[in-house]
Protein backbone atom coordinates (compact mmCIF):
# COMPACT_ATOMS: atom_id res chain seq x y z
CA UNK A 1 0.00 0.00 0.00
CA UNK A 2 2.84 2.38 0.93
CA UNK A 3 4.62 1.53 -2.32
CA UNK A 4 1.53 2.42 -4.33
CA UNK A 5 1.24 5.82 -2.56
CA UNK A 6 4.95 6.53 -3.08
CA UNK A 7 4.65 5.64 -6.79
CA UNK A 8 1.63 7.94 -7.19
CA UNK A 9 3.52 10.84 -5.50
CA UNK A 10 6.56 10.42 -7.77
CA UNK A 11 4.30 10.34 -10.83
CA UNK A 12 2.56 13.54 -9.75
CA UNK A 13 5.88 15.37 -9.18
CA UNK A 14 7.12 14.26 -12.60
CA UNK A 15 3.97 15.56 -14.25
CA UNK A 16 4.40 18.96 -12.53
CA UNK A 17 8.04 19.15 -13.64
CA UNK A 18 7.16 18.37 -17.27
CA UNK A 19 4.37 20.97 -17.25
CA UNK A 20 6.76 23.59 -15.83
CA UNK A 21 9.36 22.88 -18.51
CA UNK A 22 6.74 23.11 -21.24
CA UNK A 23 5.54 26.43 -19.89
CA UNK A 24 8.87 28.19 -19.26
CA UNK A 25 11.06 26.48 -21.86
CA UNK A 26 13.99 24.17 -21.32
CA UNK A 27 16.85 26.41 -22.45
CA UNK A 28 17.91 29.34 -20.21
CA UNK A 29 20.06 30.72 -23.03
CA UNK A 30 17.10 31.29 -25.37
CA UNK A 31 14.62 32.86 -22.92
CA UNK A 32 15.36 35.42 -20.15
CA UNK A 33 14.56 34.50 -16.62
CA UNK A 34 11.81 36.15 -14.62
CA UNK A 35 14.45 38.12 -12.66
CA UNK A 36 16.06 39.35 -15.89
CA UNK A 37 12.69 40.50 -17.21
CA UNK A 38 11.97 42.36 -13.99
CA UNK A 39 15.37 44.07 -14.13
CA UNK A 40 14.81 45.13 -17.74
CA UNK A 41 11.38 46.52 -16.90
CA UNK A 42 12.82 48.47 -13.97
CA UNK A 43 15.53 49.96 -16.18
CA UNK A 44 13.00 51.19 -18.74
CA UNK A 45 10.33 52.48 -16.37
CA UNK A 46 11.05 55.51 -14.13
CA UNK A 47 10.43 55.08 -10.45
CA UNK A 48 7.01 56.34 -9.34
CA UNK A 49 8.55 59.10 -7.23
CA UNK A 50 10.79 60.41 -10.01
CA UNK A 51 8.01 62.56 -11.48
CA UNK A 52 8.09 64.87 -8.46
CA UNK A 53 11.70 64.59 -7.35
CA UNK A 54 12.89 67.43 -5.12
CA UNK A 55 16.14 68.92 -6.44
CA UNK A 56 18.58 70.67 -4.15
CA UNK A 57 19.14 74.38 -4.88
CA UNK A 58 22.67 75.42 -3.87
CA UNK A 59 25.46 77.73 -4.97
CA UNK A 60 27.63 76.28 -7.72
CA UNK A 61 31.10 75.15 -6.59
CA UNK A 62 33.89 77.72 -6.68
CA UNK A 63 37.02 77.37 -8.75
CA UNK A 64 37.86 76.92 -12.40
CA UNK A 65 35.56 73.95 -12.93
CA UNK A 66 32.69 74.94 -15.21
CA UNK A 67 29.64 72.83 -14.32
CA UNK A 68 27.74 71.40 -17.30
CA UNK A 69 24.64 69.26 -17.65
CA UNK A 70 23.26 67.51 -20.74
CA UNK A 71 19.74 66.26 -21.41
CA UNK A 72 20.17 63.32 -23.80
CA UNK A 73 17.69 63.25 -26.68
CA UNK A 74 18.01 59.44 -26.88
CA UNK A 75 17.34 58.76 -23.21
CA UNK A 76 14.03 57.50 -21.89
CA UNK A 77 13.74 60.59 -19.66
CA UNK A 78 14.78 63.10 -22.33
CA UNK A 79 13.94 66.18 -20.30
CA UNK A 80 16.03 65.25 -17.27
CA UNK A 81 19.61 66.47 -17.51
CA UNK A 82 22.60 64.72 -16.00
CA UNK A 83 25.92 66.09 -14.86
CA UNK A 84 28.43 65.93 -17.70
CA UNK A 85 32.19 66.17 -18.21
CA UNK A 86 31.58 67.93 -21.53
CA UNK A 87 32.53 71.61 -21.68
CA UNK A 88 31.52 74.52 -23.89
CA UNK A 89 34.88 75.46 -25.40
CA UNK A 90 33.44 78.42 -27.32
CA UNK A 91 30.03 79.89 -28.07
CA UNK A 92 28.73 82.53 -30.46
CA UNK A 93 25.49 83.88 -29.03
CA UNK A 94 24.53 85.65 -32.26
CA UNK A 95 24.82 82.61 -34.56
CA UNK A 96 24.25 79.90 -31.97
CA UNK A 97 27.37 77.99 -33.08
CA UNK A 98 29.25 76.24 -30.30
CA UNK A 99 32.24 73.96 -29.88
CA UNK A 100 31.71 71.22 -27.32
CA UNK A 101 34.86 69.61 -25.97
CA UNK A 102 35.16 66.20 -24.34
CA UNK A 103 37.83 64.84 -21.96
CA UNK A 104 40.99 63.76 -23.76
CA UNK A 105 40.68 60.27 -22.28
CA UNK A 106 38.35 58.18 -20.19
CA UNK A 107 40.58 58.74 -17.17
CA UNK A 108 40.04 62.50 -17.47
CA UNK A 109 36.27 62.25 -17.49
CA UNK A 110 34.37 63.28 -14.41
CA UNK A 111 32.32 60.57 -12.77
CA UNK A 112 28.77 60.68 -14.00
CA UNK A 113 26.28 62.00 -11.48
CA UNK A 114 22.85 60.52 -10.97
CA UNK A 115 19.96 61.99 -12.99
CA UNK A 116 19.36 64.49 -10.22
CA UNK A 117 21.19 65.60 -7.14
CA UNK A 118 18.56 65.72 -4.45
CA UNK A 119 18.52 67.29 -1.03
CA UNK A 120 18.38 63.78 0.47
CA UNK A 121 19.80 60.70 -1.21
CA UNK A 122 18.32 57.22 -1.06
CA UNK A 123 21.08 54.72 -0.20
CA UNK A 124 19.24 52.15 -2.28
CA UNK A 125 19.53 54.06 -5.55
CA UNK A 126 21.73 52.98 -8.39
CA UNK A 127 25.40 53.92 -8.09
CA UNK A 128 26.19 57.09 -10.00
CA UNK A 129 29.43 55.56 -11.20
CA UNK A 130 27.49 53.57 -13.78
CA UNK A 131 26.38 55.84 -16.61
CA UNK A 132 23.12 55.32 -18.49
CA UNK A 133 23.84 53.60 -21.79
CA UNK A 134 21.81 56.27 -23.58
CA UNK A 135 22.91 59.29 -21.55
CA UNK A 136 24.95 62.22 -22.80
CA UNK A 137 27.37 61.60 -19.94
CA UNK A 138 28.25 58.20 -21.41
CA UNK A 139 29.46 59.97 -24.53
CA UNK A 140 31.89 62.14 -22.61
CA UNK A 141 34.71 59.61 -22.63
CA UNK A 142 33.73 57.89 -25.89
CA UNK A 143 35.80 60.05 -28.20
CA UNK A 144 38.40 57.53 -29.31
CA UNK A 145 39.03 57.13 -33.03
CA UNK A 146 38.91 53.61 -34.41
CA UNK A 147 41.06 52.73 -37.39
CA UNK A 148 39.45 54.11 -40.54
CA UNK A 149 36.43 55.61 -38.75
CA UNK A 150 35.49 59.14 -37.71
CA UNK A 151 35.56 60.04 -34.02
CA UNK A 152 32.22 59.92 -32.28
CA UNK A 153 30.53 63.26 -31.67
CA UNK A 154 30.37 64.42 -28.07
CA UNK A 155 26.71 65.41 -28.46
CA UNK A 156 23.87 64.57 -30.84
CA UNK A 157 21.04 66.46 -32.46
CA UNK A 158 18.30 67.06 -29.91
CA UNK A 159 20.60 67.14 -26.88
CA UNK A 160 20.15 70.15 -24.58
CA UNK A 161 23.24 71.69 -22.98
CA UNK A 162 23.21 73.78 -19.79
CA UNK A 163 26.52 75.40 -18.93
CA UNK A 164 27.91 77.95 -16.52
CA UNK A 165 29.75 80.96 -18.06
CA UNK A 166 32.16 79.81 -20.77
CA UNK A 167 34.35 81.42 -23.46
CA UNK A 168 32.09 83.61 -25.57
CA UNK A 169 29.19 83.03 -23.16
CA UNK A 170 29.61 85.21 -20.05
CA UNK A 171 25.91 84.68 -19.29
CA UNK A 172 26.12 80.89 -19.59
CA UNK A 173 24.52 78.61 -22.17
CA UNK A 174 21.13 76.91 -22.34
CA UNK A 175 20.81 75.58 -25.88
CA UNK A 176 19.49 72.67 -27.95
CA UNK A 177 21.71 71.04 -30.59
CA UNK A 178 20.08 71.37 -34.03
CA UNK A 179 22.98 70.20 -36.20
CA UNK A 180 26.35 68.48 -35.74
CA UNK A 181 28.67 70.34 -38.10
CA UNK A 182 32.04 68.73 -37.49
CA UNK A 183 33.84 66.43 -35.08
CA UNK A 184 37.56 66.85 -34.64
CA UNK A 185 40.05 64.09 -33.87
CA UNK A 186 40.41 65.34 -30.30
CA UNK A 187 36.68 64.87 -29.71
CA UNK A 188 35.73 68.55 -30.00
CA UNK A 189 32.37 68.84 -31.76
CA UNK A 190 31.17 71.94 -33.61
CA UNK A 191 27.38 72.25 -33.46
CA UNK A 192 24.58 74.61 -34.38
CA UNK A 193 22.16 75.39 -31.56
CA UNK A 194 18.96 77.23 -30.75
CA UNK A 195 17.80 78.62 -27.39
CA UNK A 196 16.21 76.05 -25.08
CA UNK A 197 13.84 76.23 -22.14
CA UNK A 198 14.46 75.26 -18.54
CA UNK A 199 11.77 72.58 -18.56
CA UNK A 200 13.83 70.75 -21.18
CA UNK A 201 16.51 70.07 -18.56
CA UNK A 202 14.52 70.08 -15.29
CA UNK A 203 11.62 67.96 -16.55
CA UNK A 204 9.05 66.93 -13.97
CA UNK A 205 11.28 67.62 -10.98
CA UNK A 206 10.66 70.20 -8.27
CA UNK A 207 13.06 72.75 -6.79
CA UNK A 208 12.80 75.60 -4.33
CA UNK A 209 15.55 77.63 -2.72
CA UNK A 210 17.09 81.02 -1.98
CA UNK A 211 20.79 81.57 -2.64
CA UNK A 212 22.76 84.55 -1.26
CA UNK A 213 24.91 86.50 -3.70
CA UNK A 214 28.55 86.63 -2.62
CA UNK A 215 29.24 90.39 -2.34
CA UNK A 216 32.89 89.89 -3.27
CA UNK A 217 31.82 88.71 -6.75
CA UNK A 218 29.92 91.89 -7.56
CA UNK A 219 31.52 94.29 -10.00
CA UNK A 220 31.04 97.90 -8.87
CA UNK A 221 31.36 100.88 -11.20
CA UNK A 222 31.27 104.21 -9.34
CA UNK A 223 29.45 106.91 -11.31
CA UNK A 224 30.26 109.94 -9.15
CA UNK A 225 33.26 111.00 -7.12
CA UNK A 226 33.36 110.03 -3.49
CA UNK A 227 31.83 106.55 -3.81
CA UNK A 228 33.37 103.99 -1.45
CA UNK A 229 32.56 100.28 -1.45
CA UNK A 230 33.02 97.70 1.28
CA UNK A 231 31.76 94.17 1.68
CA UNK A 232 31.81 91.22 4.01
CA UNK A 233 31.20 87.50 3.80
CA UNK A 234 31.52 84.55 6.14
CA UNK A 235 35.02 84.21 7.54
CA UNK A 236 36.30 87.41 5.94
CA UNK A 237 34.97 90.46 7.73
CA UNK A 238 35.68 93.86 6.24
CA UNK A 239 35.04 97.21 7.86
CA UNK A 240 33.19 99.99 6.09
CA UNK A 241 34.78 103.34 5.25
CA UNK A 242 33.29 104.85 8.41
CA UNK A 243 34.45 102.00 10.60
CA UNK A 244 31.09 100.25 10.95
CA UNK A 245 31.24 96.46 11.10
CA UNK A 246 29.12 94.90 8.37
CA UNK A 247 26.82 91.90 8.75
CA UNK A 248 28.01 88.76 6.99
CA UNK A 249 27.19 88.60 3.30
CA UNK A 250 26.43 92.29 2.77
CA UNK A 251 27.61 95.00 0.43
CA UNK A 252 27.85 98.61 1.54
CA UNK A 253 28.19 101.70 -0.64
CA UNK A 254 29.01 105.07 0.92
CA UNK A 255 28.54 108.22 -1.11
CA UNK A 256 28.40 111.97 -0.77
CA UNK A 257 27.34 114.19 -3.65
CA UNK A 258 26.06 117.68 -4.29
CA UNK A 259 22.69 118.17 -5.94
CA UNK A 260 21.35 121.10 -7.89
CA UNK A 261 20.48 124.07 -5.68
CA UNK A 262 17.35 126.11 -6.28
CA UNK A 263 17.86 129.30 -8.30
CA UNK A 264 18.37 132.32 -6.09
CA UNK A 265 19.37 130.29 -3.06
CA UNK A 266 22.13 131.65 -0.86
CA UNK A 267 25.52 129.99 -0.70
CA UNK A 268 24.68 128.68 2.75
CA UNK A 269 21.71 126.76 1.28
CA UNK A 270 23.83 124.59 -1.06
CA UNK A 271 22.16 121.20 -1.43
CA UNK A 272 23.83 117.82 -0.92
CA UNK A 273 23.07 114.19 -0.16
CA UNK A 274 25.29 111.95 1.93
CA UNK A 275 25.06 108.49 3.46
CA UNK A 276 25.27 104.78 2.76
CA UNK A 277 23.12 101.91 1.51
CA UNK A 278 23.78 98.35 2.63
CA UNK A 279 22.43 95.30 0.79
CA UNK A 280 22.48 91.54 1.28
CA UNK A 281 20.88 90.35 -1.99
CA UNK A 282 19.59 86.81 -2.49
CA UNK A 283 18.26 85.04 -5.58
CA UNK A 284 14.95 83.22 -5.07
CA UNK A 285 14.22 80.35 -7.49
CA UNK A 286 11.51 77.71 -7.59
CA UNK A 287 10.25 75.25 -10.20
CA UNK A 288 7.35 72.80 -10.16
CA UNK A 289 7.62 70.40 -13.09
CA UNK A 290 4.35 68.59 -12.46
CA UNK A 291 2.44 68.44 -15.72
CA UNK A 292 5.53 69.17 -17.83
CA UNK A 293 5.65 65.72 -19.47
CA UNK A 294 5.79 65.56 -23.26
CA UNK A 295 7.20 69.08 -23.51
CA UNK A 296 4.25 70.88 -21.91
CA UNK A 297 4.72 73.82 -19.55
CA UNK A 298 5.58 73.27 -15.87
CA UNK A 299 2.96 73.60 -13.17
CA UNK A 300 4.65 76.57 -11.49
CA UNK A 301 7.78 78.73 -11.36
CA UNK A 302 9.23 81.72 -9.52
CA UNK A 303 12.21 83.99 -10.13
CA UNK A 304 12.93 86.90 -7.85
CA UNK A 305 15.29 88.99 -5.79
CA UNK A 306 15.07 89.31 -2.04
CA UNK A 307 17.28 90.52 0.74
CA UNK A 308 17.93 92.76 3.73
CA UNK A 309 18.25 96.51 3.32
CA UNK A 310 19.78 99.15 5.57
CA UNK A 311 20.51 102.78 4.78
CA UNK A 312 21.38 105.92 6.66
CA UNK A 313 21.46 109.14 4.72
CA UNK A 314 20.83 112.86 4.93
CA UNK A 315 19.60 115.67 2.69
CA UNK A 316 20.78 119.21 3.33
CA UNK A 317 20.13 122.57 1.73
CA UNK A 318 17.61 124.01 -0.65
CA UNK A 319 17.28 121.59 -3.53
CA UNK A 320 16.18 122.61 -7.01
CA UNK A 321 12.72 121.84 -8.30
CA UNK A 322 11.73 119.05 -10.65
CA UNK A 323 12.89 118.96 -14.25
CA UNK A 324 9.94 119.08 -16.63
CA UNK A 325 7.71 117.67 -13.93
CA UNK A 326 9.98 114.73 -13.22
CA UNK A 327 12.22 114.18 -10.19
CA UNK A 328 15.96 114.67 -10.61
CA UNK A 329 17.68 111.26 -10.50
CA UNK A 330 21.43 110.91 -9.90
CA UNK A 331 22.84 107.35 -10.32
CA UNK A 332 25.96 106.97 -8.20
CA UNK A 333 26.98 103.30 -8.67
CA UNK A 334 26.32 100.36 -11.00
CA UNK A 335 26.72 96.80 -9.75
CA UNK A 336 26.73 93.53 -11.68
CA UNK A 337 27.05 89.85 -10.80
CA UNK A 338 26.48 86.51 -12.56
CA UNK A 339 26.01 84.03 -9.71
CA UNK A 340 25.57 80.39 -10.73
CA UNK A 341 23.05 78.34 -8.79
CA UNK A 342 23.04 74.56 -9.00
CA UNK A 343 19.55 73.07 -9.32
CA UNK A 344 20.22 69.35 -9.02
CA UNK A 345 22.81 68.69 -11.74
CA UNK A 346 21.81 71.78 -13.77
CA UNK A 347 23.87 75.00 -13.53
CA UNK A 348 21.58 78.03 -13.88
CA UNK A 349 23.28 81.38 -14.53
CA UNK A 350 21.54 84.34 -12.90
CA UNK A 351 22.26 87.83 -14.25
CA UNK A 352 21.90 90.51 -11.60
CA UNK A 353 22.27 94.27 -12.17
CA UNK A 354 21.78 97.03 -9.61
CA UNK A 355 21.89 100.78 -10.17
CA UNK A 356 22.01 102.76 -6.91
CA UNK A 357 20.76 106.33 -7.13
CA UNK A 358 19.58 109.50 -5.40
CA UNK A 359 16.35 111.11 -6.48
CA UNK A 360 15.13 114.57 -5.46
CA UNK A 361 11.71 116.08 -6.06
CA UNK A 362 11.47 119.55 -4.54
CA UNK A 363 9.63 122.80 -5.09
CA UNK A 364 12.79 124.87 -4.62
CA UNK A 365 11.41 126.81 -1.64
CA UNK A 366 12.09 124.76 1.49
CA UNK A 367 15.51 124.38 3.10
CA UNK A 368 16.10 121.20 5.09
CA UNK A 369 18.66 119.33 7.12
CA UNK A 370 17.14 115.88 7.62
CA UNK A 371 18.56 112.41 8.21
CA UNK A 372 16.94 108.96 8.43
CA UNK A 373 18.06 105.51 9.63
CA UNK A 374 16.17 102.80 7.70
CA UNK A 375 16.12 99.02 8.03
CA UNK A 376 14.03 96.24 6.53
CA UNK A 377 13.73 93.75 3.70
CA UNK A 378 12.13 93.38 0.30
CA UNK A 379 11.07 90.74 -2.22
CA UNK A 380 10.30 91.24 -5.90
CA UNK A 381 9.80 88.73 -8.68
CA UNK A 382 7.51 86.88 -11.01
CA UNK A 383 5.36 83.93 -10.01
CA UNK A 384 3.71 81.50 -12.46
CA UNK A 385 0.82 79.12 -11.86
CA UNK A 386 -1.41 77.38 -14.40
CA UNK A 387 -4.50 78.88 -12.80
CA UNK A 388 -3.37 82.53 -12.95
CA UNK A 389 -0.42 82.63 -15.36
CA UNK A 390 2.41 85.05 -14.58
CA UNK A 391 1.88 87.53 -11.76
CA UNK A 392 4.16 90.04 -10.12
CA UNK A 393 5.30 89.79 -6.51
CA UNK A 394 6.16 92.97 -4.59
CA UNK A 395 6.73 92.96 -0.84
CA UNK A 396 8.58 95.24 1.54
CA UNK A 397 8.83 95.57 5.29
CA UNK A 398 10.84 98.62 6.34
CA UNK A 399 10.94 100.91 9.33
CA UNK A 400 12.81 104.14 9.89
CA UNK A 401 13.58 106.70 12.54
CA UNK A 402 14.71 110.33 12.26
CA UNK A 403 18.25 111.18 13.30
CA UNK A 404 18.08 114.88 12.46
CA UNK A 405 15.26 117.20 11.43
CA UNK A 406 15.38 120.88 10.56
CA UNK A 407 12.84 122.45 8.21
CA UNK A 408 13.04 126.11 7.23
CA UNK A 409 10.45 128.09 5.27
CA UNK A 410 7.39 126.68 3.56
CA UNK A 411 7.42 124.02 0.87
CA UNK A 412 7.79 120.35 0.07
CA UNK A 413 10.74 118.11 -0.71
CA UNK A 414 10.97 114.37 -1.31
CA UNK A 415 14.30 112.58 -1.62
CA UNK A 416 14.93 108.90 -2.22
CA UNK A 417 18.02 106.70 -1.97
CA UNK A 418 17.11 103.61 -3.96
CA UNK A 419 18.21 100.84 -6.27
CA UNK A 420 16.92 99.74 -9.65
CA UNK A 421 17.35 95.96 -9.94
CA UNK A 422 17.28 93.72 -12.99
CA UNK A 423 17.36 89.94 -12.69
CA UNK A 424 17.38 87.39 -15.51
CA UNK A 425 18.62 83.96 -16.56
CA UNK A 426 21.27 83.08 -19.17
CA UNK A 427 21.43 86.68 -20.45
CA UNK A 428 17.69 87.29 -20.76
CA UNK A 429 15.92 89.97 -18.73
CA UNK A 430 13.17 88.54 -16.54
CA UNK A 431 12.27 91.00 -13.79
CA UNK A 432 12.97 94.70 -13.30
CA UNK A 433 12.24 96.39 -9.99
CA UNK A 434 12.77 99.80 -8.44
CA UNK A 435 13.19 99.81 -4.64
CA UNK A 436 13.07 103.43 -3.47
CA UNK A 437 13.00 104.24 0.27
CA UNK A 438 12.49 107.98 0.72
CA UNK A 439 12.22 110.98 3.04
CA UNK A 440 9.53 113.60 2.61
CA UNK A 441 9.43 116.93 4.41
CA UNK A 442 6.46 119.26 4.26
CA UNK A 443 5.98 122.69 5.81
CA UNK A 444 3.11 125.11 5.44
CA UNK A 445 2.77 128.90 5.64
CA UNK A 446 5.80 130.48 7.32
CA UNK A 447 6.63 127.55 9.55
CA UNK A 448 10.19 127.30 10.72
CA UNK A 449 11.12 124.66 13.22
CA UNK A 450 13.32 121.75 14.22
CA UNK A 451 13.08 118.46 16.04
CA UNK A 452 14.09 120.07 19.34
CA UNK A 453 10.82 122.03 19.39
CA UNK A 454 12.28 125.47 18.72
CA UNK A 455 10.92 127.62 15.91
CA UNK A 456 9.34 130.86 14.92
CA UNK A 457 6.43 132.05 12.86
CA UNK A 458 3.19 130.11 12.63
CA UNK A 459 2.33 126.92 10.87
CA UNK A 460 3.43 123.31 11.03
CA UNK A 461 5.92 120.90 9.51
CA UNK A 462 6.29 117.15 9.34
CA UNK A 463 8.85 114.59 8.26
CA UNK A 464 7.78 111.26 6.73
CA UNK A 465 9.59 108.08 5.79
CA UNK A 466 8.33 105.78 3.09
CA UNK A 467 9.04 103.36 0.28
CA UNK A 468 7.97 103.13 -3.34
CA UNK A 469 8.40 99.77 -5.03
CA UNK A 470 7.56 99.31 -8.71
CA UNK A 471 8.64 97.09 -11.60
CA UNK A 472 7.65 94.82 -14.47
CA UNK A 473 7.81 91.23 -15.64
CA UNK A 474 9.35 90.79 -19.07
CA UNK A 475 8.63 88.47 -21.98
CA UNK A 476 11.88 86.58 -21.46
CA UNK A 477 10.50 84.82 -18.37
CA UNK A 478 9.12 82.34 -20.89
CA UNK A 479 12.57 80.72 -20.56
CA UNK A 480 10.90 78.49 -17.95
CA UNK A 481 8.89 76.93 -20.78
CA UNK A 482 5.69 78.71 -19.74
CA UNK A 483 3.22 80.34 -22.15
CA UNK A 484 4.48 83.61 -23.63
CA UNK A 485 2.66 86.75 -22.56
CA UNK A 486 2.29 89.52 -25.14
CA UNK A 487 3.20 92.54 -23.03
CA UNK A 488 5.10 93.54 -19.95
CA UNK A 489 3.23 92.84 -16.73
CA UNK A 490 3.46 95.31 -13.81
CA UNK A 491 4.79 93.80 -10.60
CA UNK A 492 2.19 95.63 -8.56
CA UNK A 493 3.22 98.91 -6.96
CA UNK A 494 3.89 99.18 -3.24
CA UNK A 495 3.59 102.59 -1.59
CA UNK A 496 3.96 102.91 2.17
CA UNK A 497 4.57 106.01 4.24
CA UNK A 498 4.94 106.60 7.96
CA UNK A 499 5.32 109.69 10.13
CA UNK A 500 8.79 110.19 11.55
CA UNK A 501 8.24 113.42 13.44
CA UNK A 502 6.17 116.61 13.34
CA UNK A 503 5.79 119.89 15.16
CA UNK A 504 3.91 123.17 15.12
CA UNK A 505 5.75 126.45 15.33
CA UNK A 506 4.05 129.52 16.79
CA UNK A 507 5.24 132.99 17.65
Amino acid sequence: MHKLRRHALVSALSAITVATLLTTGCSATNSPSTADKAAATTAETPEPGAAEEQLAVVSAPDGDATPTAVADANAVDQDKAKKSALKVASYDRKSGRAVISAPSSASDAEPSAPPSETASEDPGTESDATPDANSGASRDADTSQDSGTKPKAAVAVGDVIASAPAPGAPDGVLAKVTEVVETAADGGTTVETEPAKLNSVLGESEADGTIPVDPSTMEVDPLVQGVKVSWAKTGDLTFGPEGAKLPLGSLRIDVGASVETAPGASASAAASVEGFVQLAPEVAFSYDGSGSASGSSPGGAFLGLTGDWASQWSLKGRAAGSTNGKPIRIPFAELHADPVIQVGPVPIVVNLDLVCYFQVDADGRVTVDVEQDLKGDFKVGGNFTWAKGWQGVSESHMTGEPLKTTVTAAGDVKAAMGAEATIGLYGTVGVTADVAPYLRASADASAEGSADGTGSGSGSWALYGGIDLTGTLNLQLSIFGTPIFQKKIPLGAVHEEWLLTKDEART
